[in-house]
């Protein structure tokens, strides 16, 4: 069975705290989410000229495999909708789909709208029907359906009724507070559904944490349309993150979502979230770096032996990796497995392997930790391996740091800006370059890049998303610093790792390690 995915990115994702999209972040967003096969992206709320203008903008996209959709408001109390400029701009749109939403709790029409039941009911009906007049597709978002169910059901499925006779193609069902359990959401869909069969669709906020699950409930019951967004971003604590469910609706329960296209759904999340410059949650679900990670030596053995016993799904199914991590702890097949990109011939019991654990025992008693810097990891063992690649050599680094920048109150210290000066050695030909930036690993950052573009550049489209410290203690690393730094080229991720008691020094060898790791995973 096909099911409709409508992303709300776009709209929904915007109404969370930290996220802004500007114009050129969606249209980037609008064509990734096409690509991927989405049936419907909701491309914004039309409140005023600007809205339309961008309207008129997408209706030049030649989209594959979507459809955009305009989303508004019915028209207000004692308002005709013919006469409502809300209304009319929405209409006017050149968007062949619209979504509106109206209220489908009395509690919601007394105390927000301040009007009768009755007049609630006219304005649902009158919206629609003069949207359909005007040649659109119609959704209907019943705000607080479930809330609504539970108070006065007869209420809430007589606002379905209305909007269905009026001419509504689809009616969604909105926890809108999120704040209602799977077997509830379940049992008022499925009451839904068997009056409304096959246009029912299914919208949850995420304030329980659980508007993933209460969407598959709400399938289960009948919905053939699933609203969400990537990565759950929206008001409060998000929304249904699509991201989660398309994987179990296509994988586990057998739905059509976005067919074979699943396997570009890992890229297509982390491109979405550098678009909207958020630091990816590497712990999601199916597309998180640690969703196909193992480290317990117990689980590494099995999945080596058989991927099924520690892995619910294959990891290439949704574009993922499976990934061992390495530390002083594992075995040689551990070790022999996370080798195998580079020379896939070796077996446990090859010197190789054997030379690479030393390598990697040697390190860590120095304080450096892989189970957190793959990409490092990936540098040591080509080191010891004598296969790592000399892209750059370093002659001469400086930082400095403003620290007198105008008093010593805490706007100064915002100001405070950091300046590194590098030279660096390419087949013998020397460049210096300097750069400022918000700290000194940021200039270092820049300074680098900026001495190494000429000669390679790609590196342009590289650039730093995490920072992190620790001060190891007690031992023979007490005192050392570790830095660990979280990089990305907008497709992949990776992190490297330095060990210094300077952590200047630290933070240059993980940024170094970062850059040479980008420069090989594309020579």
């Amino acid at each position: 069975m096909k099911l409709e995915i409508y992303d709300s990115t776009l709209r929904e994702g915007e109404q969370s705290a930290t996220v802004t999209f500007s114009r050129g972040d969606k249209l980037k967003i609008i064509e990734a989410l096409d690509n991927l096969g989405v049936s419907y992206i909701e491309a914004g709320m039309v409140t005023g000229e600007a809205d339309a203008r961008f309207f008129e903008e997408l209706s030049e996209l030649k989209l594959k495999n979507a459809r955009l959709v305009a989303f508004g408001a019915t028209c207000r109390p004692c308002e005709s909708a013919a006469l409502s400029p809300s209304v009319a701009l929405l209409a006017s749109v050149p968007c062949d789909t619209v979504c509106i939403f109206g209220k489908s709790w009395d509690y919601q029409v007394s105390k927000v709208l301040g009007t009768t039941k009755k007049e609630n009911l006219r304005m649902i009906a009158d919206t629609v029907s003069f949207l359909k007049s005007s040649g659109k597709t119609v959704f209907f978002d019943a705000e607080h359906f479930f809330d609504g169910y539970s108070d006065d059901a007869l209420y809430a499925m007589e606002v379905l009724a209305t909007a269905r006779e009026a001419g509504a193609d689809r009616l969604i069902l909105c926890d809108t507070n999120g704040g209602m359990l799977p077997d509830i959401i379940g049992l008022a869909t499925a009451a839904a559904c068997e009056r409304f069969p096959g246009i029912i669709g299914i919208h949850c906020h995420n304030d329980l944490g659980m508007a993933e699950a209460c969407t598959v409930s709400a399938v289960l019951s009948g919905c053939v349309q699933v609203q969400g967004t990537v990565s759950g971003i929206g008001e409060r604590c998000g929304n249904a993150n699509l991201n989660t469910l398309i994987p179990i609706l296509q994988l586990k329960l057998g739905f059509d979502c976005i067919g074979e296209r699943l396997s570009a759904l890992t890229s297509t999340a982390r491109y979405i979230n550098e678009t909207a410059n958020r630091i990816f949650d590497e712990r999601e679900p199916f597309v998180g770096g640690y969703a196909f990670t193992h480290k317990a030596g117990m689980h590494i053995d099995g999945v080596m032996k058989s991927p099924r016993t520690f892995e619910h799904v294959s990891p290439e199914a949704v574009g993922n990796l499976r990934n061992i991590v390495i530390s002083s702890l594992s075995g040689r097949s551990a070790m022999a497995d996370k080798m195998a990109g580079i020379l896939p011939h070796l077996d446990r019991n090859s010197p190789e392997v054997t030379k690479a654990l030393i390598a990697v025992r040697e390190k860590e008693a120095l304080g450096y930790s892989y189970e957190d810097a793959e990409a490092s990891l990936a540098l040591v063992i080509k080191d010891a391996l004598s296969l790592r690649k000399n892209y750059f050599d370093l002659v001469h680094f400086k930082v400095m740091t403003d620290e007198d920048a105008g008093g010593h109150n805490d706007q100064a210290v915002d100001a405070m800006r950091s300046s590194a000066m590098i030279k660096v050695s390419v087949d013998g030909k020397e460049k210096l370059s300097a750069a400022e930036g918000n700290g000194p690993v940021n200039a270092m950052d820049k300074a680098l890049r900026k001495a190494l573009s000429s000669f390679y550049p790609i590196i342009d489209k590289m650039k730093l998303t995490d920072f992190k410290v620790r001060v190891s203690s007690g031992g023979a690393t007490a005192s050392v610093v570790r830095v660990v730094i979280e990089s990305t080229d907008s497709k992949s991720v990776w992190r490297t790792v330095g060990v210094s008691p300077d952590i200047i020094n630290a933070s240059w060898q993980a940024l170094r390690d970062s850059v040479e790791y980008m420069l090989d995973m594309n020579s």
